[in-house]
C-alpha cells in the first residue's frame, strides 16, 4: 500500500491502528492524517521503537490490512 492510498483509506484504517497500537490516543492518530512518515514518529515516540523497528512494524501491518 502506497501513501497516497493509505490517505484514501486511512478513516477506515484508525480503528485497525488503535487496535494494533493501543498506547496511540485517538487524536494522536487523526492527526498523524495516514501519513506515515508521522505515524512512524509516533511508533518511535510511544514505543521506543527504533526506525527500522518502526517502519517494519508499519509495513508488516500495512501489508496485513491490505
Amino acid at each position: 500500500m502506497n501513501a497516497d492510498v493509505l490517505k484514501g483509506k486511512w478513516t477506515s484504517l484508525k480503528g485497525e491502528v488503535k487496535a494494533q497500537w493501543g498506547k496511540l490516543t485517538d487524536d494522536e492518530i487523526t492527526r498523524t492524517e495516514g501519513d506515515l512518515d508521522k505515524l512512524r514518529g509516533k511508533l518511535q515516540e510511544k514505543y521506543g521503537y527504533s526506525k527500522e523497528k518502526a517502519h517494519d512494524e508499519l509495513n508488516q501491518f500495512l501489508n496485513r490490512v491490505n
